[in-house]
């Protein structure tokens, strides 16, 4: 049974914010799960196109990125009621991602390139 907890951070200016502990796993875990359909994706599109060696590691970097914008640009300018930092959510998961990503890269490279 999930508790909801409250936790606290005192900001610079001495202000205090509270966090619901239930919505902040629950919008990890909606993140975590766009991440994950999005290596799934873009490790697909790389294996489809062909990419090979670091072109294909900067594809996964650029899909990355490109899913940071996206989540900042839903939450608005407000990402502070969702989300703790906007650095944990650009670094958490990379590498976990990007197995996912290298699975599908690979799979599909070797479907389409490989005779």
């Amino acid at each position: 049974m999930a508790s909801s907890r409250v936790k606290t951070r005192e900001t610079k200016t001495g202000e205090i914010i509270a966090y619901s502990e239930a919505a902040i796993r629950n919008n990890a875990s909606a993140v975590e799960y766009c991440r994950t359909s999005m290596a799934a994706l873009s490790g697909s599109t790389a294996g489809v196109l062909g990419l090979t060696g670091i072109i294909g590691f900067l594809f996964y970097v650029l899909a990355v990125l490109g899913m940071w914008c996206m989540l900042l640009l839903k939450s608005g300018s407000n990402w502070q009621k969702y989300f703790i930092s906007r650095k944990s959510l650009l670094t958490n998961g990379f590498l976990g991602g990007l197995c996912t990503y290298v699975l599908f890269w690979t799979f599909l490279y070797g479907m389409v390139h490989v005779y």
